[in-house]
């Protein structure tokens, strides 16, 4: 039997909060982190605060199950931003007879402009709690695009972002041997970081020029347990 809790975000449904504020103040950044907020994003004082969780719970009544997030935060122009991803997967219960499969993946894609600060934690657990035999994977992949001038997705590359999602929700409902899905989830964000780092180069810079002469920049961090 496989369960599944209601997808709560989706590149469709991209989270594009376009922040895009002129006259802001470094006042509170230090305490407005993204711990404990509800997931989505929003501006607060000129911060972006970006949260995406992916959560699985398998057990005897629900033996496979299986959770992905793929969700797209554009914070817009921010003096500094507070973003949080993290995967949590658990088997519970189920016998070397009838074992679990509790597989949970969380993709972020955040992009700041001009984020003189930035508070970024990207988080996985997996556990088995007396679960002998079961199969249980989290994975974290959380993408910053970050640059010293105004930029937004294109419509195109929003489109091949669309693709990837549905790549990941096969995935994730893989019946693939773990390692397996580990080996194509780290393919699949290979691909994602150069399509960012394409659309960052194609992108125009505008009339703005960094007085410091910083340079965009596209990271990945990758948690996995």
């Amino acid at each position: 039997m496989s369960h599944r809790k209601p997808r709560t975000s989706t590149v469709g449904r991209t989270a594009m909060r376009l922040g895009m504020l002129t006259t802001v103040c470094l006042t509170g950044l230090a305490t407005v982190t993204p711990a404990g907020a509800a997931t989505g994003s929003r501006i607060t004082g000129g911060v972006g605060i970006a949260v995406d969780e992916a959560r699985s719970l398998a057990n005897p009544r629900h033996r496979v199950d299986h959770d992905e997030e793929f969700t797209i935060h554009q914070l817009g122009t921010v003096v500094g931003a507070g973003v949080r991803n993290r995967a949590i997967a658990r088997s519970v219960g189920c016998s070397i007879d009838a074992p679990c499969r509790s597989i949970a993946l969380s993709f972020q894609v955040v992009t700041t402009n001009g984020a003189a600060r930035l508070n970024a934690s990207n988080t996985s657990k997996a556990v088995n709690d007396h679960c002998e035999g079961c199969e249980t994977f989290a994975g974290a992949y959380q993408f910053i695009v970050s640059t010293p001038y105004r930029f937004t997705l294109s419509s195109a590359t929003r489109n091949k972002l669309g693709g990837y999602e549905r790549r990941l929700a096969a995935l994730e409902r893989s019946r693939e041997p773990i390692d397996v899905v580990k080996g194509h989830a780290d393919a699949l964000a290979a691909e994602i970081v150069s399509l960012l780092q394409q659309g960052v180069a194609a992108a125009p810079h505008g009339k703005t020029v960094d007085p410091l002469g910083l340079r965009p920049t596209v990271t990945l961090r990758r948690h996995i347990d």
